[in-house]
């Protein structure tokens, strides 16, 4: 499955070269690159043309898009979705709601990757911004395991915008570079060197 964009205003604005053909077709792929770089963007993008959706200034052609049902598109925002700000999501569940009030970010966050996100239809494609936030190394490992093993069982496909080395650097993943493709990426002189104080 391949995604062509061919006009977008972040990515216009952040200098891309057009058409930007990118290759869906692996079964767990993560989104690398600096911040402002258009990771989350692209997630987006990737998810309203799953969807169908038309967005204004944004024009692409994705191959095989007949074949997706869009109730199996999920988009995931580790920081938005965040069930511990919704509490009142599972009034009706008080054993749940506890759950979510006394747990961590980064327990919450396991129990969907352990419980949520199975229990959903086979060949579901799951983007997800940012999973790894709140976890530790040994959890993100653990995630990392349960996104191949819902590829491997349940035919998902998962695409991840991530900083996470562990997610980026597992052979499991298949990794699209944004840097590498945008043509003005200038890290501001303001934030300091990095390894040197930025203290006055």
């Amino acid at each position: 499955m391949y995604l062509k964009i061919l006009s977008h205003p972040i990515f216009l604005s952040l200098d891309f070269h057009f058409p930007m053909v990118i290759d869906l077709s692996h079964p767990v792929i993560m989104l690398e690159g600096e911040n402002g770089s258009g990771k989350s963007t692209l997630l987006h993008a990737i998810a309203c043309a799953l969807r169908g959706e038309e967005v204004e200034q944004y024009a692409y052609t994705l191959k095989e898009a007949d074949t997706i049902a869009r109730e199996k598109v999920l988009l995931f925002d580790a920081e938005q979705h965040n069930p511990r700000t919704q509490p009142h999501i599972f009034d009706d569940d008080p054993k749940m709601k506890e759950f979510v009030e006394t747990a961590s970010h980064g327990q919450v966050m396991l129990s969907l990757f352990s419980k949520t996100f199975p229990s959903m239809p086979d060949g579901t494609i799951l983007l997800l911004d940012e999973p790894e936030m709140a976890l530790s190394q040994s959890n993100q490992r653990r995630i990392l395991k349960m996104l191949q093993e819902l590829a491997d069982q349940k035919q998902f496909r998962v695409i991840a915008a991530t900083h996470s080395p562990i997610l980026l650097g597992a052979p499991e993943t298949y990794v699209i570079n944004l840097d590498r493709s945008v043509n003005r990426n200038i890290i501001r002189d303001d934030f300091g060197v990095q390894g040197a104080s930025t203290i006055q």
